[in-house]
């Protein structure tokens, strides 16, 4: 597939901030891609923009790409000439274009041209509940956890799909009832007043509501770099904690509630409270310590989690490094060393499934693509479609 010319222009996301879409020009016609942008960012996460977005167009449209890509892992001589002179955003939204180009000219699908072995389906991480950065305030409170998580075991995926969409609705249920229910957040989930814990408590019930019939896990995404400064600095109820009081008190939820899942329960360079934590779990229950901050989808900060111990699974967002080559060594990597991969979307997210292609070539065990909001759920539609291509 020979790229005969590159454009890119600023378009608007979810929350109707600013990000990129870049359209490749081949033989076969025109191609575009877009790329998510988040609220909640890590500070070790690769820039979105080397300045601005302006600056990445410039450079994306002024450059020679004047060579064939015939293979993904010929994307690196696409980085041989770019990577490093745009953000994260635009070579995300570069490659992943390409990757469609080539797709066509191949006479495949998406995920094909990462991996035509791939056929197993992931797991769907469904935000029910939202608080943190994500949401805004109802009646003048928000839960501090940024997201409260269903994860449907069905087998077949179309029906995990299906169970996400009934938690959803039995919470915002549940929150009416208690009078603590507000609007839907960034990424769909329900706004509420609720405490952290009370909150907890709503989907713990929706989830024994559900497991009557199937086998459904629980669990929270606390993104707690954004409220640690020295110590936890809790809003919603009013508590300070140290950070040993932070790892008991985590300790304590997970056995509480049964969770089954949690996400950078501890500031984005503790690796030994996350490394704590994984070794009190190992002898007590299963539960996956997921690091999102914490390694920011880049091989180096995983290195560092893999030799800590600190992480059973990691999330894995194109978009924090925007090499998917070096997502592609992330993902292979999470397989030879037994740690699940979650590959997740962003708050501010646009309608391209692509990333939906991507999770199921890379054999992802998770995806988090949320549950409702037309941009969610084309990302999860995508993978029902691809399921349908294998009954």
């Amino acid at each position: 597939m020979r790229i005969k010319e590159v454009k890119a222009r600023a378009i608007k996301d979810s929350r109707g901030q600013e990000t990129i879409e870049v359209l490749v020009r081949t033989e076969h016609g025109i191609f575009s891609s877009s790329s998510p942008s988040g609220t909640s960012t890590g500070k070790h996460e690769t820039p979105s923009f080397l300045g601005s977005i302006q600056h990445d167009i410039i450079q994306l449209e002024n450059n020679k790409f004047d060579f064939s890509v015939d293979s993904f892992q010929e994307l690196e001589k696409i980085e041989k000439i770019i990577k490093g002179k745009i953000g994260a955003n635009s070579l995300f939204a570069l490659e992943t274009a390409c990757l469609k180009a080539l797709a066509v000219e191949q006479g495949k699908e998406l995920w094909q041209i990462i991996n035509e072995k791939a056929r197993k389906l992931p797991y769907p991480v469904g935000n029910c509940i939202g608080g943190g950065l994500h949401t805004q305030l109802t009646n003048f409170l928000k839960p501090d956890f940024q997201e409260y998580l269903v994860i449907p075991k069905s087998t077949r995926f179309v029906d995990r799909v299906f169970l996400m969409n009934k938690a959803w609705e039995a919470c915002g249920k549940s929150l009416r009832l208690r009078k603590g229910l507000g609007k839907q957040n960034y990424e769909g989930a329900w706004s509420t007043s609720l405490e952290n814990e009370e909150a907890l408590d709503v989907l713990n019930k929706v989830r024994e509501e559900l497991e009557v019939s199937e086998k459904v896990e629980i669990g929270v995404d606390l993104a707690s770099s954004s409220f640690f400064n020295f110590t936890y600095n809790y809003k919603n109820p009013p508590k300070r904690r140290k950070v040993e009081e932070q790892f008991e008190y985590i300790k304590n939820l997970i056995e509480k509630f049964r969770l089954g899942y949690i996400e950078d329960p501890f500031d984005e360079d503790d690796f030994d409270s996350f490394s704590r934590l994984r070794q009190e779990i190992i002898k007590s229950k299963a539960c996956l310590i997921v690091g999102d901050d914490l390694t920011s989808s880049h091989l180096e900060r995983f290195r560092k989690a893999l030799l800590s111990r600190s992480v059973n699974s990691i999330i894995l967002k194109p978009n924090q490094n925007g090499s998917l080559l070096e997502i592609k060594k992330l993902a292979d990597a999470c397989k030879k060393y037994e740690i699940a991969s979650i590959v997740s979307h962003r708050s501010g997210e646009t309608l391209d499934y692509a990333i939906a292609d991507i999770a199921f070539g890379l054999q992802a065990d998770f995806v988090k693509f949320g549950i409702k909001g037309k941009e969610r759920e084309i990302k999860l539609n995508r993978l029902v479609e691809i399921e349908k291509d294998f009954r």
